[in-house]
């Protein structure tokens, strides 16, 4: 890489930490709606994460709950009820997914976390319920990571309460 490459890269990650940290005219907008002097944007004084950590995990272990409870309903519902294969599958989900409760913490978990909504979904072979209990907490796994980057953003910004000084 020449000098002249290094140049224009250390300045877009000039321009890049700027935009993060506020505008592009070295100003930010504050939480109170004024605007103040550039400056680093002061880190929060409490983990905002540890309680959305916990959030994905209550949400993935309600979601174990559900996915047993369409145990009765695929064996009801179904001509040859409960078989092998839609019992081992069922049975391998829910157990995957209580596994993974305990590494919400990890940065991939979100993306996991959607994954096992398609396995969920793809569990609709067995029965259509099946494919509408994934579907609902697909709809909640996509606000949970709607929520995710809204807090990362205001974080960016300074916004969240235990920012503001």
């Amino acid at each position: 890489m020449s000098d002249l490459d290094k140049a224009r890269s250390s300045d877009d990650a000039a321009d890049r930490a700027d935009e993060m940290a506020g505008r592009a005219d070295g100003t930010e907008d504050r939480a109170d709606g004024t605007e103040g002097a550039g400056g680093a944007v002061p880190a929060p004084t409490s983990d905002p994460w540890k309680g959305f950590r916990g959030v994905m995990a209550g949400v993935l272990i309600l979601e174990v709950i559900v996915v047993g409870l369409t145990f009765p309903v695929v064996g009801t519902l179904t001509a040859n009820g409960v078989t092998w294969a839609s019992g081992l599958y069922l049975g391998v989900l829910c157990l995957i997914m209580t596994l993974f409760s305990g590494r919400q913490g990890e940065p991939y978990a979100l993306k996991v976390n959607l994954v096992l909504q398609a396995l969920v979904i793809a569990g609709g072979v067995f029965h259509w319920s099946i494919a509408v209990v994934g579907a609902v907490f697909l709809c909640v796994w996509v606000y949970i990571a709607y929520l995710k980057n809204d807090v990362e953003k205001r974080i960016a910004r300074g916004q969240l309460p235990s920012q503001r000084q």
